[in-house]
């Protein structure tokens, strides 16, 4: 394996390679091990419909609802099978140079790198936080990529920093794929109209759906229209439409919210039972940990039942860092007992 090779694997490394059978899962950042009941009989009532092609009546229903949700026109939406679909696309959009904001999801990169689109890294530094400094990003980029709240550091920026840099003739991707699991969605430019502003949100991880991929693109009718050129005929499954249907009707929205309020609560505790472990206060639900001998904990811990997400495969972290989703404080108190066990173990 060429180093090039080697280097696309390690990115292409997800918390579900961590999460292998049999362990308790702190890896995968998704809320629930399976969809609520309402949403299961929402899907399996869908079933029958499956002899049929996914209609643009169903399309045009759930871009309607996502639209209501956001305050957008229908024309301004586009489902995706899960979020990660919006970033195998950005290659249709012909970008000469891409910034991509670091450390952060790194499906963007491998996919504008498979394109050959050349890639800036923007790495932000631990010193001050994983705060985004606009200053940084190479003002001849004409696609700029960014997390917000960002996977791995569970850092939220500024909504006005990340508006920043928004500038004619550039697209502005914004991975918003943990928005919905922030109170109050606060910094997110969803609803926001920016010129050449890309927002993309997963519906996957407080709904339990990392199987189905279920997502939606958020942008103007043009730059959709774009980025949605190579996609086949049918692109996304009629559970798919019915999925972000359900998932962004009101209640739902609503009740994703109160899971929100219920998740901060679970990540303040996370925080007090970690303690330094712990890099940057967390607004999302999972955690980014430096520990000393990071791979000998992240092995014992997997030898001990649990697993948690490695954090090197992020450009700019190292084999210190590990990534831990917040659960329950019952059940996360199986990985704080755990860990304090191996650490003394040194």
């Amino acid at each position: 394996m060429t180093s090039q090779d080697s280097g696309r694997a390690l990115l292409r490394h997800h918390g579900d390679v961590d999460a292998a059978p049999g362990l308790v899962d702190f890896a995968v950042n998704v809320r629930m091990p399976a969809p609520p009941a309402w949403l299961r009989r929402r899907l399996a009532d869908a079933l029958d419909g499956l002899g049929g092609y996914p209609s643009a009546a169903a399309d045009e229903r759930a871009r309607s609802v996502v639209a209501a949700r956001h305050g957008r026109r229908a024309d301004e939406v586009l489902v995706l099978s899960g979020a990660a679909e919006g970033f195998a696309l950005l290659p249709a959009l012909r970008p000469r140079l891409a910034a991509v904001v670091h450390p952060s999801f790194t499906e963007p990169e491998v996919a504008l790198r498979d394109a050959g689109v050349e890639v800036q890294r923007v790495p932000l530094s631990a010193g001050d936080g994983y705060r985004l400094r606009p200053s940084a990003v190479p003002e001849a980029a004409d696609l700029v990529v960014l997390g917000n709240p960002t996977n791995p550091t569970s850092v939220l920026h500024p909504a006005d920093a990340v508006a920043s840099l928004s500038r004619p003739g550039r697209v502005l991707v914004v991975d918003e794929a943990f928005a919905d699991a922030v109170p109050g969605e606060v910094e997110s430019l969803a609803s926001s109209r920016l010129p050449g502003l890309l927002v993309l949100r997963s519906l996957t991880k407080t709904w339990g759906l990392a199987g189905l991929r279920a997502g939606y693109a958020l942008g103007a009718p043009d730059l959709l229209a774009r980025l949605a050129l190579p996609r086949p005929q049918w692109p996304v499954s009629s559970l798919v439409l019915e999925a972000v249907t359900a998932c962004c009707e009101p209640a739902a929205v609503a009740l994703a919210q109160e899971l929100a309020a219920e998740c901060r609560e679970h990540t303040a505790s996370a925080v007090r039972a970690l303690g330094d472990l712990v890099v940057v206060p967390p607004s999302a639900p999972f955690a980014l940990l430096r520990v000393p001998d990071g791979e000998r904990v992240r092995l014992s811990l997997r030898d001990k039942g649990i697993a948690v997400r490695r954090g090197d495969t992020f450009p700019g972290l190292t084999t210190d860092h590990l990534r831990v989703a917040v659960r329950a404080p019952e059940e996360f108190a199986l990985l704080v007992d755990a860990l304090r066990v191996v650490l003394e173990e040194r």
